[in-house]
């Protein structure tokens, strides 16, 4: 029996015909992106923000997760985040930071613990500051940042400094407009959402190095080809695995999406977005910046229009 193919084989579609229009399309879209957080902003969650958390234990079972959500919601108290942990009857609330100090907070802990009745046990009540709050963000960042210089150093040693930059280049990208995207549509920005970062981060990386790997490779057998049927024929030859590892991701994302409740809603909502933007950067980011950066300044020069138009196939 044949087997099933998302993509046949021997492809040959001239992907380098639209990756500089699209290049500048993105560079656009990232500025774009940087227009909005400075000037939109991103609705941080309470793990930016500050707030009050308290734990609960229902006495009578299993808790409504989807109940108590209503009912916090219905108090007044600003954004509040529910999540389930350890037992099933054990729940996690937290509000945003009430204005008006200290008596405000305990005022909104009371405000709760009259809402919910006594069938709830209170494992742990805390407020978290604005101060606590603003390390973790300085720490989401950094976490970032120092992810860009590990992985710029790991592609300068393991390739050439036009595909370090390229790689980098592709990966601020991807979080430029994720976070963009965000802030145009004010979904909630927390810890969750900086640890999606860093997965597409890491999920990117594998692709573009798997087409960079490809594009080495074929630089050094065919040496006489043009550059951009070169970077065609190596992004055709990566297609398939490029698609099948793609789908098979966001077939995964959208089930959890779908099915994973309210709690992991952003982060899959970003890994969605992340794992496209990821696929298509590698192929409209990447490959045109290799060719500006020139990456094939090790090469013999393009053949003119009266030379033998045949790759030149180095043997081994």
């Amino acid at each position: 029996m044949k087997p099933f193919r998302f993509v046949p084989d021997n492809t040959n579609i001239p992907f380098m015909k639209f990756a500089r229009p699209g290049f500048y399309v993105s560079i656009a879209a990232v500025l774009l992106s940087v227009v909005l957080f400075f000037s939109v902003g991103l609705k941080y969650g309470i793990d930016f923000k500050g707030g009050t958390q308290i734990e609960i234990r229902n006495t009578t079972g299993p808790a409504d997760i989807d109940g108590l959500r209503k009912t916090i919601a219905g108090l007044g108290l600003g954004n509040s985040e529910l999540q389930e942990f350890g037992q099933p009857s054990d729940v996690s609330i937290r509000i945003e930071t009430q204005p008006g100090g200290e008596e405000a907070q305990q005022s909104a802990i009371q405000t709760v613990k009259k809402a919910l009745g006594d069938k709830f046990e209170y494992l742990r009540v805390d407020v978290v500051g604005p101060k606590v709050s603003g390390e973790l963000a300085r720490d989401g960042i950094l976490a970032i940042l120092l992810a860009f210089i590990a992985i710029m150093i790991y592609i300068w040693l393991r390739f050439e400094w036009q595909f370090a930059i390229g790689t980098v280049a592709t990966l601020v990208h991807d979080v430029a407009l994720t976070i963009g995207l965000f802030s145009i549509l004010q979904l909630q920005f927390d810890l969750t959402i900086i640890a999606a970062l860093l997965t597409i981060v890491g999920y990117s990386l594998n692709d573009t190095v798997v087409v960079f790997d490809r594009f080495r490779e074929n630089l050094r057998k065919y040496k006489k080809m043009n550059f951009d049927d070169m970077v065609d024929m190596s992004l055709n030859q990566t297609l398939p695995r490029t698609l099948m590892t793609s789908i098979s991701t966001l077939v995964a994302l959208i089930a959890l999406y779908v099915f994973g409740g309210e709690v992991l809603r952003g982060f899959t909502f970003a890994m969605i977005w992340g794992v496209i933007i990821g696929t298509y950067s590698s192929i409209f980011i990447g490959s045109p910046l290799l060719s500006l950066l020139g990456a094939y300044v090790d090469r013999a020069p393009t053949p003119g229009p009266g030379d033998n138009q045949q790759a030149e196939i180095v043997q081994p």
